[in-house]
Parts: structure tokens; sequence; C-alpha cells
């Protein structure tokens, strides 16, 4: 049985201030460092076999600080990474509607879409499955990209929910079931599979 773990990297500055940040390379703030490590300890106890991440510096700090405490490999791929946010990075929603309006959404700002998101995601994913048979495999990505990406493996809507920072989201991808979804229970008043 091949297990798929998916972990949201730390929480970064630009979190806080409700900018998005999709394809700039932002740092964990230290909160993000501190949850990343609470997640590492969590971890710890866990038998993961190799940890994948996303190469920007958000996403690879996290899974870097997970294998300092676990000793796993660490391997980057691009196709981790996270939508592409075109001409909205480094902006906030009420920057986005003074500078084109309440409909924003509507207008082509050069996002990636969803499909090709979920396109290379689902790839990546896929490939580590059939190359890993039986073993535990965890995904050091993005909000967006997990949740757009665990609807896709389980081919379920209801699993489109908002992925916090440094959660542990957990798959049995042969049974198509879900074990863990958006779990925080390593930080001090965190969800539990909520």
């Amino acid at each position: 049985m091949t297990i798929v773990g998916f972990v949201r990297h730390g929480v970064t500055a630009w979190n806080k201030e409700g900018r998005a940040q999709g394809s700039s390379n932002i740092p964990l703030d230290e909160e993000g460092i501190e949850a990343a490590k609470m997640l590492a300890s969590r971890l710890a106890d866990e038998d993961w076999d190799i940890i994948f991440t996303s190469p920007m510096t958000r996403a690879k700090q996290t899974a870097d600080l997970l294998a300092e405490q676990s000793g796993i490999e660490v391997i980057e791929d691009q196709r981790l990474r996270e939508r592409s946010g075109g001409m909205i990075e480094g902006t906030t929603e009420q920057e986005r509607q003074q500078k084109w309006g309440p409909l924003w959404k509507e207008l082509d700002l050069q996002f990636e879409t969803g499909e090709s998101v979920v396109a290379r995601g689902l790839e990546f994913v896929n490939e580590q499955v059939q190359k890993y048979p039986n073993q535990r495999l965890l995904f050091v990505s993005h909000g967006s990209f997990i949740k757009r990406i665990v609807v896709a493996l389980m081919e379920d809507e209801n699993y489109a929910v908002k992925i916090d920072n440094t959660s542990l989201t957990v798959l049995d991808v042969e049974k198509k079931s879900c074990v863990l979804l958006n779990d925080t229970a390593h930080l001090a008043g965190g969800t539990d599979g909520d």
C-alpha cells in the first residue's frame, strides 16, 4: 500500500499580510520555522521514506527542517511549485480591487490555469507512486496546489478545503481514502483532522 502525505509550507510574512505569493520566492518567517519544527517532531515518530519538495524557498525550508529531524532524503521538483499568480503576485485583496476593480478574478491577469497545476502535479505524484510502490511518500508544497491535487486524487470536490500552513494531509492512494485532511494537531490549538 502506497501512502502519500502532503505538507503545506510554514507561514510567511506575505501569508500574514494576505499577499498573493504564487511563484514569488518568499522565505518562512520565525513563526513558520517554529511550526515546521513542531511538525518535524511529530513526523519523527512516523515512517516516511522520501520527502519531495517544491524548490520555492518557503517549501524547501520546511522540507529541510522535516528532513533534519528525520534524516530522510529530500528531492526537489519544479512540478510541486505553487500556481503562478501572474500580475497579482505581491498584492493584497484590497490592492487588487483598487487596481482592477471588484471583478478582478474575471480578468486575464496571467495566472497559471488550475488545469495546468493539476496536470503537472498529478503527473509528478503518480510518477513517484509508480516508482516507489508500497512506500510512504511526503510532498511539501503549497496550499492551493495541495487542495487541487487532493481533490484530483480523491476524485471528490468535498476535499476542496482551505489548507493551513504546516498542515498534514495523508491519503491511501490505492484505496482512494483520506486518512488525515488538513491536520495541524502538532500546533497549539490546531485542527485535528478537520
